[in-house]
């Protein structure tokens, strides 16, 4: 798989700096002779570019010798096209591959599933039938915004589950959140226009407004979420983006109150509310709090992800736009990618309407439960000052050690331990406010892991003297 690392706001086109990076890896054979190349659709859904722009960069490496193409097989690495490895190079390849013998990193990174319940014999069950039952327009050129089946289900799943109120046309099928953020941000951010985001807010989400041109303007969150009154009065404002049912890292949930405040904002300042909901369906205490744009579809953008639910592999994701948005929206998918992929599309939507999909959510919220409450109690009892931050949804709490200050120096001293931790300070944009929190998720640990990361967590910081 190919990692291209694109920066928009240079002065070098998109065609030359993936043509550079590929040629680059290929002389220094990060891509080794014979290696078959992603597909030009397949880079370009991924590096979120137009198709052209991929076709532009392989059309110059294979009249450059650098790659062949094999009919019926591919794009390949074409023999010898790369140089002789200097010793530094040997050196750095080793590196890239862990041995048996290295210790495993506990990474208590917030929001990664338990991948091992996947329902892999479900889903390949499900995959098999519709490779076999699906009609033939399903295998050809999709609707940009998602094949019709999907968008009928989730419809129906999103008012019974979340109470998001839509039709069918109003549900955009996305390359997971990821590609929903990024189109919503070029639909609505112009030149001099900034978005409101949360503070702090998780670093992907930042980065993704960042480098499709947009300002921030940070506002303050405790542990009920956002703070509506620190919204700008006078400012253009493209949306305010905002994690209600779970807010990231802090956890809190947001009160009908705030969201009415929201609303009546994004009302008087004639913008948008970006509402990401992204782990809603694993609450633990009381049931969960229906969806925003369920009070105002005209000014809400409801994001979600089957990422967190199901698996990161699935790149399935949606955004639910109000319908004068719609075309708009779509044809911006169109330029990105044409189409998420039609089988995995309609092998989700059997998914969801069989049932599964309800069976593994009820599955996991036991699971994820019993994780929780193995975390929350090594952590109190390790730690007897400490406290726990929004644990009632999600997958990750945020611990508060007074006296600590998680530099980076011991996060690295940590890391150097096996465990793998994150301050929330990373993710603030006003820094200072929370030296003394860090981020600890529990959804992929198993509950050894959990026990022994904490317990080094504390040996650490005990050792290290950080705490007082």
């Amino acid at each position: 798989m190919l990692y291209i690392n694109l920066n928009r706001k240079s002065t070098t086109s998109l065609t030359q700096q993936i043509y550079e990076q590929i040629r680059g890896d290929i002389l220094n054979r990060e891509l080794k002779e014979g290696e078959r190349l992603d597909s030009s659709r397949g880079l370009s859904s991924t590096i979120g570019v137009s198709r052209n722009v991929v076709l532009e960069a392989y059309d110059r490496l294979i009249a450059e010798g650098y790659v062949e193409v094999r009919p019926r097989s591919g794009t390949f690495v074409a023999k010898g096209s790369s140089l002789p490895l200097h010793e530094n190079n040997v050196h750095r390849d080793q590196r890239m591959f862990r041995t048996d013998s290295e210790p495993k990193l506990i990474d208590f990174r917030g929001g990664n599933p338990a991948i091992d319940q996947f329902p892999r014999k479900k889903w390949g069950q499900l995959t098999k039938e519709v490779c076999g039952e699906a009609p033939d327009r399903i295998f050809g050129y999709g609707e940009p915004g998602g094949i019709e089946e999907l968008r009928i289900t989730l419809a129906k799943y999103l008012q019974r589950v979340r109470g998001v109120h839509c039709d069918p046309e109003q549900i955009m099928i996305t390359q997971g959140a990821t590609q929903a953020l990024r189109l919503i941000t070029e639909l609505l951010i112009k030149d001099g226009i900034s978005i409101a985001v949360e503070d702090p807010v998780t670093d992907e989400m930042r980065n993704i407004f960042i480098n499709a041109g947009a300002d921030l303007f940070p506002v303050p969150v405790d542990e009920n979420g956002i703070l509506p009154e620190h919204l700008p009065k006078g400012k253009k404002l493209g949306f305010v983006f905002v994690i209600p049912s779970h807010q990231f890292p802090m956890g809190g949930i947001l009160s009908i109150q705030r969201r009415v405040q929201l609303i009546e904002y994004a009302r008087k300042m004639n913008n948008y509310i970006v509402e990401d909901d992204y782990d809603s369906e694993f609450t633990y205490e009381g049931a969960p709090v229906p969806s925003i744009q369920g009070l105002d579809p005209e000014r809400v953008i409801y994001v979600g992800t089957f990422s967190k639910i199901l698996s990161p592999a699935l790149r399935v994701g949606y955004a639910v736009l109000p319908a004068h948005l719609v075309e708009a929206f779509r044809n911006l998918k169109w330029f990105h990618d044409r189409h998420t992929a039609s089988i995995d599309q309609l092998v989700l939507s059997r998914f969801i309407e069989e049932g599964y999909l309800d069976r593994h959510v009820r599955k996991m919220k036991k699971i994820y439960r019993k994780k929780r409450e193995i975390l929350e109690k090594c952590v109190l009892s390790s730690f007897k000052e400490a406290k726990t931050i929004g644990k009632a949804a999600g997958m990750h709490l945020v611990v508060d050690i007074p006296g600590a200050t998680f530099t980076d120096d011991i996060v690295n001293k940590i890391k150097e331990k096996g465990v793998h931790i994150y301050p929330v300070e990373q993710y603030a944009l006003k820094k200072g406010m929370h030296k003394q929190q860090i981020i600890m998720g529990y959804g992929g640990l198993t509950k050894e892991e959990i026990i022994e990361g904490v317990e080094e967590l504390k040996r650490c910081l005990d050792m290290n003297k950080y705490r007082q």
